[in-house]
């Protein structure tokens, strides 16, 4: 019996090892394919509707992007999304395949369709709780570059027009990469790194509860959201990948299937997680501040409509979601199965 305990001992740890890495490495792949549209699904989510001088398009947007910021304009915020993506995926793909387990009892029950749901939810949930500063810093420095046409906070008395514009500028010269005060101030240049941008929002939004500003809206949209996408993407491999055809082609297909399913279902908790991210900066060029998730829910229908929920879905669906789920669970499986001894 003790040999048999042993057995299964020196079994289970390279299994839950080969979960992690084979996860970590699935998001890092998978985030770095698509920065570029990444970061403008974030600009589009927060970009005041009611000025000119938006991001819309998606090639145009790119193209914009590529000319005010070069390379580095894409995969601006890239850095710390791997840093975060690696363990919330290795996190998220451990958790998930633990808890089929657990649900199934080691295998003497069967795994259906609800037991992969909340196996999904509760592991998307794991994996937003250890890693959302990170995802927040990211979104701050995802828009800080980005020249987004900023407004002024209130209307001054016609005496009061030339302070404001000056005010104006300079709001807008902090998040314009173009601006000479980025290029010459010490300062401004220190907050568009991941210790920076930290650092100011601890400084300047109440410490570190300021890093998990948004953390129940994110946590209420991640749960649905990863487990349609667990079930979906399993589903579709029973129907799609049928033993003998089990190509490349077809495993892609599943994963990107899977992913534009699931992120049109619950892409609205997305949106508001973003708006929540932001709405806390100090400048507060951005032109709107919420007292809370559902505060920022009646605002943006009340002031841009249902529409409103689903701002930056086409370029985040066909050309983001899709090939970034598909290479997710694709380097997933094929990682593990390296791992993973016969």
């Amino acid at each position: 019996m003790a040999a048999v305990n042993g057995q299964k001992q020196r079994f289970w740890v390279p299994e839950i090892a080969s979960y992690f890495v084979a996860g970590g490495a699935a998001g890092a792949a998978s985030r770095t394919v698509v920065s570029p549209l990444e970061r403008l699904k974030i600009i589009q989510q927060v970009q005041p509707q009611t000025s000119d001088g938006q991001y819309k398009g998606v090639w145009r947007s790119l193209v914009r992007m590529w000319k005010e910021e070069g390379f580095r304009g894409f995969m601006r915020g890239n850095g710390i999304n791997c840093l975060r993506i690696v363990p919330y995926s290795a996190v998220q793909f451990t958790t998930y395949e633990q808890l089929k387990k657990w649900f199934t009892a080691y295998g003497t029950k069967e795994l259906d369709t609800p037991k992969r749901l909340a196996s999904g939810a509760l592991a998307g949930i794991t994996s937003v709780c250890a890693t959302y500063p990170l995802d927040l810093v990211r979104s701050r420095l995802s828009i800080a570059t980005a020249s987004i046409p900023l407004q002024a906070k209130q209307a001054l008395p016609s005496s009061s027009v030339m302070a404001t514009s000056g005010a104006k500028q300079a709001l807008a010269s902090a998040y314009h990469t173009s601006s000479s005060s980025l290029n010459q101030t010490v300062s401004k240049r220190a907050e568009l790194t991941m210790v920076g941008m930290t650092l100011k929002v601890m400084r300047e939004e109440g410490g570190v509860p300021g890093l998990y500003r948004g953390l129940v809206t994110t946590a209420v949209g991640v749960a649905p959201y990863v487990g349609i996408n667990f079930a979906t993407y399993e589903a579709l491999r029973g129907v799609v990948t049928p033993p003998g055809k089990n190509s490349i082609v077809r495993k892609l297909a599943c994963g990107a299937i899977a992913g534009s399913i699931s992120q049109t279902l619950t892409y609205p908790f997305d949106v508001l997680r973003r708006k929540m991210q932001v709405t806390g900066m100090a400048d507060g060029g951005l032109g709107y501040h919420y007292n809370g998730a559902f505060d920022a829910l009646r605002s943006i229908i009340r002031t841009e409509g249902l529409r409103g929920l689903y701002r930056g879905l086409w370029p985040n669906l066909p050309v983001k979601v899709a090939p970034s789920i598909a290479t997710s669970f694709f380097t997933y499986e094929l990682v593990k199965e390296l791992l993973v001894t016969p």
